[in-house]
């Protein structure tokens, strides 16, 4: 069965579609940025987590769209990232129409290398442009390359560019539109296809082997080079995995390999060895790659201090706590600022919706408290990826996975783990997202499933109210100290055996190899950095914004009705009388002095929205689960707020100012509400919170997952069912924990 070919009659009514694709470290993305500019989309591959990223670019006489695929090292597709390269190029992605080109992008520097992926895409059937990037860094190496004797023996065009300068892309539009011509509705002739590898027989006779049977491996029809993918990639394969279903095929491919094997070549090595060889024949001549030994020396001593086994580890330290210390107290004054932006939106619209108290509530609470709870976290996120790629760009982040994943490997998180991980601590936000720079899916899962364990900001609220209430006024400041400083390691704690659990029982499967390369070092570019930063935030408040938008209306609504005016009067009848007995005075008098006094009105507000949040869905099924919390030593009113806080932890704080009648405009630092803490009492007449209570709902936020931005990430960066399944175990986790803390210092 012939190759897959490409189809040849594309007309120019058509949007032609271009796929970019090269190594890791090939400046593949700021190819990507210079060809489309401003005119991209991101989105997922259809039925996939994947990202996709997309763009336009205007030709002369044509609009193309341009695909970035994820960045490889080989078809072997031993990831979903490098599956759905080979299933895009080869037209099987759903959704997805074969490219009509391929642009690959390759390491001007590292020659040899990137074009092997070149012959493994050349295989595939789709036209080929090559593009040797960072052209600048292979002269400083005093590479020299004769381009043009390059692309006579490839048959395909050669450019030369330098993406993050902007040089060459003018050329490279040009080859791109005349690649495109050749393969449109006007009649020119096409270009002929690029060369390929050829194989030994004993592999041209195990891939006929297994054409013959093809109808029992697959029901469509199998190209000779994804045939090839089966025989070649032994283990691991995403893609061999996907086709081979039956004992029957795997025997057909096992004895296709026996084939291989006779006629002496390993299965295993065949492909290296052919590829190389064949490369090594087509530069011959072409390609002579210098050294500056200064140049090289000189990386070879900093890494040699940045790789050390202590050295390295105490500089990684550092300069992750310097991004920390930057995402919590650089973000915090952006925070306060939008914070106090949207405080002032919503005391502005509410006296004008006084009238209608439903559409004060929906547009004051659920509206402008749901965007304000958006963009709150835009701050953080901005400056971690700010950090995130200057430490990409300038090569640093590949020697810091190597030395984290030392440490971590053992549990199941890569080596790049522990930069979301840490990121976490300021907000579980922006650590969900940053784990998209993890190669292994599994380890990547992993990551997003543990990072909301870290303590992140948004727990020192709840944490500040409940110590400086129940702990420093009965242990002291030292005691109280400790205890803080313990609270946002109980995560961290707790997050290495989960990470083990997990990759041992829950995400299955064997551990991929922790392969990374070691790019050499770069003076990041500024005009790179802040458009990728820019996408970020972008995309962050566009996709994830609408879920936690939605959300915050639903829990608005379960905290609002019903509003039966029942609860009002009922509320105001026993106030009245409270107030009459009080001073004693006729009831009559009592009302009239609280229609007049504003503290009453204040008051008497207060108590109502208490009344009507405890008679709320939400009031109700807080009562209703109370009893599952009671071990933990929690009444109605902190289940009420637990339940509460899902949008955000630090809910719990103006939840707690309704039930105690002092209003939603609460702090951790109201005097008012520790008061009115430290003296509330259950039915029998003891304490709602105790030393050992406050504790337990400590360990409880620490470990649950109320945190609706962090929930909305995790589904955008994997989806829903992971989602609900971390609220669910973190959910579980924080509940044993708090049963644990306050049962266990029961018995003391």
């Amino acid at each position: 069965m012939p190759e897959l070919l490409t189809s040849r009659t594309t007309s120019r009514s058509r949007t032609a579609r271009i796929a970019l694709v090269g190594n890791p470290n090939t400046g593949k993305s700021a190819l990507f940025n210079r060809l489309t500019g401003s005119r991209q989309r991101v989105g997922n591959f259809p039925g996939l987590t994947i990202e996709r990223k997309s763009g336009r670019m205007r030709l002369p006489d044509r609009e193309v769209e341009i695909i970035d695929l994820p960045g490889l090292y080989s078809l072997a597709a031993l990831s979903p990232d490098e599956q759905i390269v080979l299933d895009v190029l080869s037209g099987n992605a759903p959704g997805e129409e074969r490219p009509d080109l391929v642009v690959c992008v390759v390491d001007a520097s590292n020659l040899t290398r990137n074009l092997f992926l070149v012959t493994q895409v050349a295989e595939v059937g789709v036209p080929v442009v090559v593009v040797l990037n960072m052209w600048d860094a292979a002269e400083a190496n005093r590479t020299a390359i004769d381009h043009q004797t390059l692309s006579a023996r490839l048959r395909v065009p050669v450019v030369r560019t330098v993406a993050s300068k902007g040089k060459g892309i003018k050329e490279l539009r040009r080859t791109i539109d005349d690649a495109l011509s050749g393969i449109g509705g006007d009649g020119e002739a096409l270009r002929e296809e690029i060369a390929r590898v050829v194989w030994p027989p004993p592999v041209q006779d195990a891939v006929a082997c297994l054409r013959r049977g093809i109808a029992e491996i697959d029901a469509r029809e199998l190209s000779d080079a994804e045939l090839r993918r089966l025989l070649f990639d032994v283990d691991g394969s995403v893609f061999a995995d996907s086709i081979v279903k039956s004992d029957e095929a795997r025997d057909r491919i096992e004895k296709a390999r026996k084939h291989i094997s006779d006629g002496g070549w390993n299965p295993t090595q065949v492909e290296s060895l052919v590829r190389y060889g064949w490369l090594d024949t087509l530069l011959a001549g072409i390609h002579h790659s210098g050294s500056d030994r200064v140049r090289r020396s000189l990386g070879e001593s900093v890494d040699d201090l940045l790789t050390h086994r202590v050295l390295g580890v105490l500089i990684f330290a550092a300069i992750m706590y310097v991004v920390f210390q930057s995402i919590y107290t650089v973000a915090t004054p952006f925070m306060d600022w939008i914070e106090a932006v949207f405080s002032w939106l919503g005391g502005t619209v509410a006296p004008l919706l006084a009238s209608a108290p439903m559409l004060q509530s929906l547009v004051v609470n659920g509206v402008i408290a749901g965007v304000g709870s958006v963009m709150v976290f835009l701050p953080q996120i901005i400056i971690l990826f700010l950090f995130i790629t200057l430490l990409e760009d300038s090569g640093y982040m590949p020697r810091a996975a190597f030395l984290m994943d030392r440490l971590l490997g053992w549990c199941g998180l890569s080596g790049k783990s522990f930069v979301p991980m840490l990121s976490s601590y300021a907000c579980a936000v922006p650590g969900v997202m940053a784990a998209r720079t993890i190669q292994d899916p599994k380890a990547r899962l992993t990551t997003i499933l543990v990072c909301p364990l870290m303590s992140c900001s948004a727990r020192l609220p709840v944490y500040v109210l409940l110590i400086g209430a129940f702990i420093e006024p009965v242990y002291g400041a030292l005691v109280a100290g400790l205890v803080l400083f313990a609270m946002h390691f109980v995560g961290l704690a707790i997050s290495v055996p989960v990470a083990f659990v997990f990759n041992r029982l829950v995400l299955k499967g064997r551990r991929t190899p922790f392969v990374l390369e070691m790019p050499p070092y770069r003076v990041p570019q500024p005009r790179d950095m802040a458009y990728r930063v820019w996408s970020r935030g972008r995309e962050f408040v566009v996709r994830a914004g609408t879920v936690i938008f939605a959300m915050s209306i639903v829990i608005w609504a379960l905290s609002y009705f019903p509003r039966n005016q029942e609860v009002a009067d009922d509320v105001r009848q026993s106030f009245v009388t409270e107030t009459a007995a009080e001073a004693q005075i006729e009831r009559q008098a009592a009302g009239e002095l609280i229609a007049s006094s504003d503290s009453h009105q204040a008051q008497l507000r207060a108590r109502t929205e208490a009344a009507y949040l405890e008679n709320s869905y939400l009031g109700r099924l807080g009562h209703t689960i109370q009893p599952i919390f009671a071990p933990a030593g929690f009444d109605w009113r902190i289940t009420v707020g637990v339940i509460a806080s899902f949008p955000a932890r630090e809910v719990i704080i103006s939840t707690l100012g309704i039930l105690y009648n002092l209003g939603a405009d609460v702090t951790e630092e109201d005097s008012n509400l520790v008061a009115a803490m430290q003296r509330a009492t259950l039915s029998d007449g003891s304490r709602v919170f105790s030393p050992l209570v406050a504790v337990a709902l400590m360990v409880f936020f620490a470990l649950c997952s109320q945190c609706m931005a962090t929930l909305a990430a995790i589904a955008k960066e994997s989806n829903w069912r992971w989602a609900a399944f971390t609220f669910f175990y973190m959910t579980f986790l924080a509940w044993v924990g708090a049963v644990v803390v306050y049962q266990v210092g029961s018995l003391f």
